[in-house]
């Protein structure tokens, strides 16, 4: 599964509409504070012209969004359904697929990543907040009386952003806290029925993070995700029950899947690339040659030297 950087988000949601991309690439952006910025929605949308769904994918940031409109977030084996007003609190320890539902969308966001705030300095990790814990559910129906309030909360920031107070940082450190308060006070939204069923969608999103590992395109790019329980971790399911869905679904164990698509691109590698053999088996997550030759020849029947020949 790609690892969506800071960097890497505005690239995604501004692309070539912007001329003004290196604006929102703030001061602090490399700096020990951290990284802070806010968005209005519907100037977003309407200005730079954002692609309306965010793909299932780990972010190395986070990000809290105030949502007007009708939207649909999907993570794990959940579907959550927003009809007027919501706030969002996204982990990177949670991948998860956020969808617009029609064109009237507004509210505001903000990213920041993990040293932004000061818990990072203090030994308090934000992880452990409720709202951001990897075991609860992370997507708030609200009230139009509270999301006006939040409104409030976000124009604060806008304003503060943009202005040249020396502490402005600091303020926006304030704003945002404000935000988790209100968050760690609400009630998750009950998850909807979904026409999938709960195994359908676990299935569908792990083949999905399956394949986002590859291709592997160059000896730098990595296989980070090798084991069931490093697939379950990201879903958020026990690997026990990861596995039994896999097996009523597919007939084929968690272990069996991976190793399978493995051992495909192994083929690929071996046959359309002129890259050595240690080259290949560090990329697909193997730290020795001859493991990943074991592999191989397990699957295949014959060693990735004779393959190649």
């Amino acid at each position: 599964m790609d690892t969506i950087t800071i960097k890497a988000f505005y690239e995604d949601i501004f692309k070539d509409t912007c001329a003004d991309l290196d604006l929102f690439l703030t001061e602090n952006l490399n700096k020990d504070i951290g990284h802070f910025n806010v968005f209005n929605i519907a100037q977003m949308y309407t200005t730079c012209k954002s692609k309306p769904e965010m793909p299932y994918n780990r972010r190395t940031y986070y990000k809290v969004s105030l949502i007007s409109g009708e939207n649909v977030v999907e993570y794990a084996n959940k579907t959550i359904e927003i009809k007027n007003y919501g706030i969002l609190f996204a982990t990177p320890k949670i991948p998860y697929r956020y969808t617009p539902v029609g064109a009237q969308q507004a509210g505001h966001f903000c990213v920041f990543t993990k040293d932004f705030l000061p818990f990072s300095k203090t030994g308090f990790d934000i992880d452990t907040l409720p709202v951001f814990s990897s075991q609860s559910d992370f997507v708030f129906q609200i009230s139009e009386s509270l999301y006006q309030q939040l409104h409030t909360v976000f124009e604060k920031m806008h304003q503060e952003i943009n202005s040249d107070y020396e502490y402005k940082y600091d303020l926006l450190r304030n704003y945002l806290m404000e935000l988790i308060h209100y968050g760690q006070k609400l009630k998750p939204i009950t998850p909807s029925k979904s026409t999938k069923t709960a195994a359908t969608r676990i299935t569908s999103l792990f083949i999905e993070l399956l394949e986002r590992q590859f291709p592997i395109e160059n000896t730098t790019q990595l296989l980070h995700k090798k084991t069931p329980k490093d697939y379950a971790d990201a879903l958020n399911v026990h690997v026990n029950h990861l596995n039994k869905v896999l097996k009523e679904s597919i007939g084929r164990t968690t272990k069996d899947i991976i190793a399978s698509r493995i051992n495909q691109e192994a083929k690929l590698l071996l046959k359309q690339t002129n890259w050595n053999i240690s080259e290949i088996a560090y990329s697909l997550g193997f730290e020795e040659v001859a493991h990943f030759s074991n592999f191989f020849k397990k699957h295949t029947g014959i060693s990735p030297v004779s393959f190649r020949e």
